[in-house]
C-alpha cells in the first residue's frame, strides 16, 4: 500500500490538496491540543507548528493520551515523535515555550490553552494573522468550541474572552477525562475539515456529555447587531 493509499476512506470529506497547502499551529499540546495534534497528522495535514513548555507528568498518561515511556519529556518533543510515527513525511517544528507574540502563526491556528487570560492574549496577537482559528474549552465532561473565520465570528469570539475573575471555578485542567478530550478535537477537526471545503461553520458549540445535551449555531451579522441592540437597551 503506497502512502496515498490511507487516505482513500476520507476522499470527499478532507480536501488534501487544500489541506497540504496549510500551516496549521497547535498551542497547549495538553489533553484537547494532543489529540488535535494526532487527528491533523491522521487526516494528512503536512505542516505542523506545536508550542507548549509543559512536561509530560503521571496524570497526562490518563487524561491526555501520553506514554509510560513519555514521562519527563516535553510534550512537544513526545508529541511530536508519535506524529512522525504516523507519517514520517509531516514537517513538525517544535517550540519549547509559551505563546509569544514574536512567533509566527500558521493559517490555521488550534488554540488548546486551559485559561481565559492566556487565550486573550494570544487572541489578540495572531487574530489577524490566520485564516482559521478554534478554540477548544473542557471543564469536566462539559466541551465548548467556538471558531473565528470571518468578522462577525470574530466579534462573537471576543465576547466569550470574559476577566479570568469571572471564569467558572478550576481550569482545563482540573477535571478532564481522554474520552472528553478526543470528542472535543473531534468537533475542532469537524468545523475545520468543513471551514476547507467551505461549508459554513458553526461558531459556538457546546456539548455536555453528563445532559447528554449539545447546542451549536452560525453567527451572522444580523445576530451581532442584535445582540449589541439589546445590550444597549440594558445599559439605558
Amino acid at each position: 500500500m503506497n502512502t496515498t493509499d490511507r487516505f482513500s476512506r476520507q476522499r470527499g470529506l478532507v480536501p488534501l490538496d487544500k489541506l497540504k497547502e496549510l500551516k496549521v499551529t497547535v498551542i497547549g499540546i495538553g489533553a484537547i491540543g494532543r489529540q488535535v495534534a494526532i487527528q491533523l497528522a491522521s487526516i494528512g495535514a503536512r505542516q505542523l507548528q506545536l508550542i507548549d513548555f509543559d512536561i509530560v507528568e503521571p496524570t497526562n498518561i490518563t487524561t491526555q493520551g501520553y506514554l509510560q515511556s513519555d514521562l519527563g519529556r516535553s510534550k512537544v518533543e513526545a508529541t511530536a515523535e508519535h506524529i512522525q510515527r504516523i507519517d514520517p513525511g509531516i514537517q513538525v517544528v517544535t517550540v519549547l515555550d509559551r505563546f509569544r507574540p514574536q512567533q509566527e502563526p500558521g493559517d490555521v491556528v488550534f488554540c488548546c490553552v486551559d485559561s481565559i487570560s492566556s487565550r486573550s492574549a494570544i487572541w489578540k496577537s495572531v487574530k489577524d494573522q490566520t485564516q482559521f482559528w478554534c478554540d477548544g474549552r473542557m471543564l469536566g465532561e462539559v466541551i465548548r468550541i467556538l471558531t473565528a473565520t470571518d468578522l462577525p465570528s470574530q466579534a462573537h469570539y471576543t465576547t466569550t474572552l470574559f476577566p479570568q475573575t469571572q471564569a467558572q471555578t478550576g481550569t482545563c485542567t482540573t477535571q478532564s477525562t481522554i474520552y472528553t478530550a478526543n470528542l472535543a478535537a473531534g468537533l475542532m477537526m469537524h468545523q475545520f475539515t468543513r471551514w476547507i471545503r467551505r461549508i459554513p461553520v458553526e461558531n459556538d458549540t457546546v456539548m455536555n456529555l453528563l445532559a447528554s445535551e449539545m447546542s451549536c449555531g452560525i453567527v451572522t451579522i444580523g445576530t451581532i447587531k442584535n445582540n449589541l441592540q439589546e445590550a444597549t437597551q440594558r445599559s439605558n
